[in-house]
């Protein structure tokens, strides 16, 4: 049953992989399927990754802004993240269950519901069609998910550690830089590779909040015509990044998807 489970959710990654190094005539050969009885080409991925083709097609600079958006997005919710976290699990402040809370609806709340606001704000504020804008959006939706995954990291540090460093003189940033950090550093790979996945696939924001910007997912959606060699091979070279990261942080991700909640 394991072995079915998990072939059902690769054959369709088999499948597009297949495909994209299909010719044209072995994918649209009429009442068959063309398993293997073709010679594979690169033809497909010239045009959409080398440009070597019809411009509609060319999509290394969509692939380019893609990694430049999801790469910005994660550090600036890294940076932004790391610090609330830290205070959250092991500083104790006034009303630090309702700062809880209210970063908990924030990761309840699904992003399009800020959609229209967040277009119009933008438009107002110069934002629109910017790769600036996206980034800023992209890291208001992962910071609370961040934040929740980062505290589970840091509640798991024993309160000895930091208590010792204390009795010793280092001061609350010193803790953090030079004993959390360090002990967390798995959770912070984690959560940095889950925050670039979401930033890499996201469709909606990307599409809504750019014109002439053309980002990964949302060229893919262009592309879905009927050249499907096209769309096979630049749907696989989109999903290769992420696969690979989900294969290195998948030890982690039973951590992400609980959120941090196992600790109050």
């Amino acid at each position: 049953m394991a072995v079915l489970t998990v072939g059902c959710f690769m054959f369709p990654l088999f499948w597009w992989g297949l495909n994209s190094i299909k010719p044209a005539h072995a994918i649209f050969e009429n009442f068959s399927v063309n398993w293997f009885d073709f010679t594979p080409t690169l033809d497909n991925y010239r045009v959409t990754l080398a440009g070597e083709g019809p411009a509609f097609f060319a999509s290394r600079q969509a692939i380019l802004d893609t990694l430049l958006v999801a790469m910005g997005a994660t550090i600036l919710t890294l940076v932004t993240a790391l610090p609330a976290a830290f205070a959250l699990s092991l500083i104790h402040f006034t009303r630090k269950r309702f700062v809880f809370l209210w970063v908990l609806f924030h990761r309840i709340l699904p992003p399009i519901a800020i959609l229209v606001p967040l277009v119009f704000t933008y438009s107002q504020v110069g934002l629109r069609d910017t790769r600036v804008g996206v980034i800023l959006a992209h890291a208001a939706v992962n910071l609370p998910f961040a934040i929740l995954l980062l505290k589970s990291f840091f509640d798991d540090v024993p309160r000895e550690v930091g208590e010792a460093a204390t009795i010793d003189g280092a001061t609350r940033l010193q803790c953090f830089t030079r004993i959390y950090a360090p002990l967390v550093k798995g959770g912070i790979a984690a959560t940095a590779v889950l925050c670039f996945i979401f930033s890499w696939t996201e469709f909606l924001m990307a599409l809504f909040l750019t014109n002439s910007i053309r980002l990964l997912p949302v060229q893919l959606s262009l592309v879905v015509t009927q050249t499907w060699g096209f769309t096979s091979a630049l749907s696989t070279a989109s999903i290769l990044p992420a696969f690979i990261f989900v294969l290195l942080v998948q030890r982690h991700l039973v951590r992400g998807l609980t959120m941090g909640l196992t600790k109050g």
